[in-house]
């Protein structure tokens, strides 16, 4: 499954580049997260609930950042298995000036695994969506706070 899109965030390149690597406001933005560690340079240990059509289940999993450019880009590698399945993602962030803000574009592909992917592809994809939008939202509500 292909993902993509853009956010205009209200933060300049730097302070969005920099939130996006701290593992306690990713924590606290990743929807059903109940743990985000750093486990190595750019590499994090994750544990998520994820419920999706009728499959729910603790996920367990990593993520790597590789190829960063700060405060220009990423790549971020994501892993993790479930009872209800698999999930492997890659995707690359870019952040551009916008303004006051930034715009940050990602482009990616997933592929899930096992009972999960049962749900087809409309209900998967539209449950992604939904999950990073909330990302997005607790991003900003996470950073203006810290400020």
């Amino acid at each position: 499954m292909k993902i993509f899109g853009t956010f205009t965030l209200p933060f300049n390149r730097e302070k969005t580049y920099q939130n996006l690597h701290d593992p306690a406001i990713l924590g606290r933005c990743l929807p059903g997260c109940d743990a985000l560690e750093r486990v190595g340079e750019d590499e994090y240990a994750m544990t998520i609930k994820l419920a999706l059509a009728g499959f729910s289940g603790l996920f367990a999993g990593k993520i790597k950042v590789t190829e960063a450019r700060p405060p220009h880009s990423f790549k971020m590698l994501v892993e993790g298995s479930g009872k209800a399945g698999t999930l492997k993602g890659e995707g690359l962030i870019t952040l551009s000036p916008s303004g006051t803000g930034t715009e940050l574009a990602y482009d990616g592909d997933v592929q899930v695994g096992g009972a999960i992917a049962a749900a087809g592809q409309r209900t998967i994809d539209s449950t992604a969506k939904m999950m990073i939008r909330k990302f997005f939202d607790k991003f900003m509500e996470e950073v203006n706070a810290k400020t």
